[in-house]
C-alpha cells in the first residue's frame, strides 16, 4: 500500500472540511478506503454518504456517479461533493452539476496535468497512492466544465486542491 501520511490526510481534511457546514448534505465520490467518511462522521458531519464503483464496507452506494438517476440520488439535493483523486479517472462534472443544489460546492483534488509524470514516479517508489485506473481525464481545474472555480491551490507542485461551485442560475 502506498503511504499517504496521516499528517497529509489530516491537513487535506481540515482544509476542505473547514469550509463545509456541519449540517451539509455531503456525497463523497470514490470513497474507497473510507478515511474521509470516518473523519466526517467522527467530527460531526452526520449527513454523509459515500459512493464507489467497487463494493466495499465504506460505500453506501455502489455504482457510477454518472448513473446517479438510477442510484437513488436526487437532482439539486447536495450541499457538497468531495472528490479526492477521482476526477482524473472520468468525466464527472455534469453529474456534480446535476446533483449539487445551486450554490453547492465540489471539493476536488487531482494531479496537475503537466506533473502527472512525477506522480507516476512517486507511485513506483510507493510514496504516493497507486492509481486505480489510468488518468484519462486530467484537467486544470479552472477549466472544469459546468462549475465555477471559487478557490484553487497547488500543493507540492503536483496536486490541485480546488473548491468549485454550481452557479446560482443554471
Amino acid at each position: 500500500m502506498a503511504i499517504l501520511s496521516e499528517y497529509a490526510r489530516r491537513k487535506k481534511l481540515s482544509y476542505f472540511f473547514s469550509r463545509i457546514p456541519k449540517d451539509a448534505r455531503i456525497l463523497e465520490v470514490g470513497c474507497a478506503e473510507g478515511w474521509v467518511g470516518k473523519y466526517a462522521q467522527d467530527n460531526g458531519w452526520d449527513n454523509f454518504v459515500g459512493i464507489d464503483i467497487l463494493p466495499s464496507a465504506n460505500a453506501d452506494i455502489v455504482g457510477d456517479i454518472n448513473e446517479w438517476k438510477t442510484l437513488g440520488l436526487e437532482e439539486n439535493s447536495l450541499d457538497a461533493i468531495i472528490a479526492f483523486e477521482v476526477v482524473e479517472h472520468g468525466d464527472f462534472y455534469a453529474a456534480f452539476h446535476a446533483l449539487l443544489r445551486p450554490g453547492g460546492r465540489a471539493y476536488v483534488t487531482t494531479p496537475v496535468p503537466h506533473m502527472d509524470w512525477m506522480c507516476k514516479i512517486l507511485e513506483s517508489l510507493k510514496l504516493n497512492q497507486k492509481r486505480s485506473s489510468p488518468h484519462t481525464h486530467l484537467i486544470y481545474l479552472e477549466r472544469a466544465p459546468h462549475l465555477l472555480l471559487v478557490e484553487k491551490n497547488v500543493k507540492g507542485f503536483m496536486s490541485q486542491w480546488a473548491v468549485l461551485e454550481k452557479p446560482l442560475e443554471s
